[in-house]
């Protein structure tokens, strides 16, 4: 029978796009490769198509073993022909050992069955318990062909896993990332802005940051595997590094083992971990840890410490929270005590009756109060990020060192830098100038419109239209907008969420509020009392209101 008409170049885009990264790599990390990742990217290029059209489609699942008969794909007719110069160049494997869990994940229940003929296993056991039942098994390591002789298939291993991790941490500067983003910006799902990238743009300057990068990944998922904490918590102590994108890294990592610790009452070990860690909220945490310790002479001088120069307005918060109760411990009393909410905020509470609804209470009181003359949305916290990132949109996409060294960032990797408003004050000041003139209107509708459905990490493009946004431009004075978007400079981070969960308008009248809404037994949360003090201190309009299910 004559061969087929060739497929068409499109059905290897992922081979494309992986032979796009791989070049992307090289020309930008290539002093940061080794000998054997460089003879990689020369061997990979050199093979045949359907060799590397098979190598990325088992690099891109989850493996590293896999049956041949499972790796069917139209593109690549003939798989074991093509695995051939893989399996030469030790890329694949057919004799690497594997241990019984690996041969149940092979496997169904019905051929595990067949192949282990006279073990103590019956059809009625799940596939589990099963595994649970050849406990004495579980040390046993072998090839597949010595766990299954009378297999008609044959099972590989892929060998060059880590590398091909090692680069795609490189090209994207960090493993939460895959390849299927190339795919997802083809089809159109995801579109990122076009940030211009020079010859310096990449997420590594040394061959040892990632090796730091990677360690503390390893260290990150072997917490959550349950290994040994204090073990891990020396290996990220000795992952230091002079990259502050990596150190800062390291610091969240040691926030994660403080944690796990603490969860474990394992007070000394926490107090090591937030000690060392510069991480936002390892220090309020440090402070507890060392009064579940009765070390309380400690916590008091961390706390005020913490007080006279707190991190952020949420350390402030907490803080102030456990001073009395440590100075109370400590005999040296606790002065008046503090109420929950201060008494201008308590004063915005407004209670209304309502039928209990069928979804949320927040579209309940929403459809309450809709008028078409004074319309009304739940836009919790999507309104003021969104017209905030329309506007500041060229400060956040800024083509500065370090922000941006691949195609597909939704934002500036160093957005949660400590340094990053500073970074661009120039550029958000120019930014925020436009609510002097007016000049913000015209330019957040227009950006609207330009970068409609760009990945950007203040705006819910899905949570928006133009119409609230023309409506929010003609209601919420531009006075009030710098306000708000003075405060999310202040800790971007931190002060995204907490904001009310409706907006009020009243066009006629250019006016506008905000409402917290709380249903029956709620109460509100720190970073929702932080945003409404700011509100009432700065008269920005706003009031709570907690809502009753009326009787039926």
């Amino acid at each position: 029978m004559p061969p087929g008409p060739p497929l068409p170049p499109h059905r290897f885009y992922y081979l494309h796009n992986f032979q796009r990264a791989l070049d992307w790599v090289q020309a930008r990390h290539g002093d940061l490769l080794d000998d054997a990742e460089q003879q990689f990217l020369a061997c990979f290029r050199a093979l045949p198509q359907d060799a590397r059209a098979l190598l990325v489609r088992m690099v891109m699942r989850r493996g590293p073993w896999f049956r041949a008969g499972k790796l069917a794909y139209e593109e690549i007719p003939h798989t074991q022909e093509a695995a051939a110069p893989l399996l030469a160049l030790g890329w694949l494997c057919a004799e690497q050992d594997l241990s019984l869990s690996e041969l149940f994940a092979l496997h169904t229940k019905r051929e595990l069955l067949q192949i282990l003929q006279g073990a103590p296993l019956h059809a009625a056991m799940r596939k589990a318990d099963m595994l649970q039942a050849l406990a004495d098994r579980a040390g046993l390591r072998q090839p597949y062909a010595a766990w299954n002789p009378q297999a008609a298939e044959p099972v590989w291993r892929v060998m060059v896993g880590e590398r091909c991790e090692r680069l795609r941490l490189m090209f994207f500067g960090n493993l939460h990332q895959n390849w299927s983003e190339f795919v997802l910006a083809d089809l159109g799902v995801f579109c990122y802005e076009a940030v211009p990238f020079g010859p310096a743009s990449r997420a590594f300057q040394s061959r040892a940051d990632v090796d730091r990068y990677l360690a503390l990944h390893a260290c990150r998922r072997a917490l959550d595997e349950g290994a040994d904490r204090a073990a891990l918590l020396q290996a990220a102590l000795a992952c230091t590094s002079a990259h502050p994108w990596v150190e800062q890294r390291r610091a969240k990592v040691l926030l994660r083992i403080g944690q796990a610790c603490e969860r474990a009452q394992d007070w000394p070990l926490a107090a090591r971990a937030y000690t060392a860690s510069r991480f936002p909220g390892a220090r309020h945490r440090h402070i507890r840890v060392l009064e579940r310790m009765a070390c309380l002479p400690q916590a008091l001088a961390l706390a005020g410490q913490a007080l006279d120069a707190p991190e952020s307005e949420e350390e402030r918060q907490r803080v102030a929270r456990m001073l009395p109760r440590l100075r109370r411990s400590l005999g040296q009393g606790a002065g008046a005590r503090r109420t929950a909410l201060a008494p201008a905020v308590a004063a915005l509470r407004e209670d209304v009756a309502l039928p209990e609804p069928p979804g949320a209470v927040e579209y309940a009181l929403r459809d309450h109060w809709h008028r078409a003359e004074a319309p009304v949305f739940y836009v919790e916290n999507t309104l003021v990020n969104a017209l905030f990132g329309l506007l500041c949109w060229p400060a956040v996409f800024a083509p500065l060192p370090g922000a941006f060294f691949h195609p597909f960032q939704s934002g500036p990797a160093d957005l949660g830098a400590p340094d990053f408003v500073a970074r661009r004050r120039p550029l958000f000041d120019a930014c925020l100038a436009e609510l002097e003139d007016g000049r913000h209107r015209a330019t957040i509708l227009q950006r609207f419109a330009d970068r409609h459905g760009t990945q950007s990490p203040f705006v819910a493009w899905g949570a928006l239209d133009e119409g609230l946004l023309a409506l929010a431009l003609d209601c919420m004075p531009p006075q009030h907008l710098r306000l708000f978007f003075e405060r999310l400079l202040r800790d971007l981070k931190a002060n995204r969420t907490g904001l009310p969960d409706l907006v009020r308008f009243w066009p006629a009248e250019k006016r506008y509020e905000l409402v917290e809404v709380k249903a029956p037994g709620d109460k509100l949360q720190d970073n929702q009392i932080r945003w409404l003090d700011y509100c009432v201190a700065q008269g920005i309009p706003v009031r709570v209101c907690h809502v009753q299910w009326r009787a039926p």
